[in-house]
């Protein structure tokens, strides 16, 4: 049986009608993707006390209560607006951490997290990985990204999530993945591969 392809606008039309069974299937759309965007995003200090998944369900929950201020039309449109909920969410999580932990350092303004947030997952595009197809290319080539990478087997996706996204060295990489250096390089090397493959096999 063939896959049905996402549409996103159609989606979004019926949404934006009130439509809550067609809002819950847009947003769930994102889900892979904002992951990626929040893990992105998330500071070395907060990570132990601030998971990914639970900022990206706080993001699902406002954006599905105040999905009426949405005032776009286009998939680009929503995910601008979906970094802007996300990074609410995660500006709000960190001064209530810092308060907790009477850190008076310098805040981190919103404008600064939105600027990351667009970026994120888009640097790890880069010339890397292939345009999609025509078809494909109807969908935002990051979203494609995103939800190739959770594809992944385990250690692939922590890999190439570890040292693509949240930038960190190979070494360090292998500390946390408890590998040596060069086995975390082969990982990291065969996830780019998989994740062309995959990409390029977009219908």
């Amino acid at each position: 049986m063939a896959h049905e392809e996402p549409r996103p606008n159609l989606l979004i039309e019926q949404a934006r009608q009130g439509n809550a069974a067609a809002r819950g299937t847009l947003l769930e759309l994102y889900r892979n993707y904002l992951r990626l965007v929040a893990r992105s995003l998330i500071g070395g200090a907060l990570r132990s006390r601030l998971d990914a998944s639970d900022l990206v369900q706080e993001t699902f929950l406002k954006a599905h209560r105040d999905f009426e201020q949405f005032g776009g039309m286009s998939e680009r449109e929503l995910l601008a607006w979906l970094r802007q909920v996300l990074v609410r969410s995660l500006s709000n999580q960190i001064k209530h951490h810092r308060r907790l932990s009477r850190d008076h350092h310098r805040q981190v303004s919103l404008e600064q997290l939105l600027d990351q947030s667009s970026l994120a997952v888009q640097q790890a595009l880069a010339s890397r990985f292939p345009s999609p197809s025509e078809a494909a290319g109807r969908r935002e080539r990051s979203v494609l990204l995103a939800d190739a990478i959770d594809q992944l087997p385990p250690d692939y996706r922590k890999a190439f999530v570890l040292r693509t996204l949240e930038h960190h060295s190979l070494e360090v990489v292998a500390t946390r993945m408890e590998r040596s250096t060069s086995a975390v390089r082969m990982l990291w090397v065969r996830a780019v591969k998989r994740l062309n493959e995959m990409l390029a096999e977009e219908p």
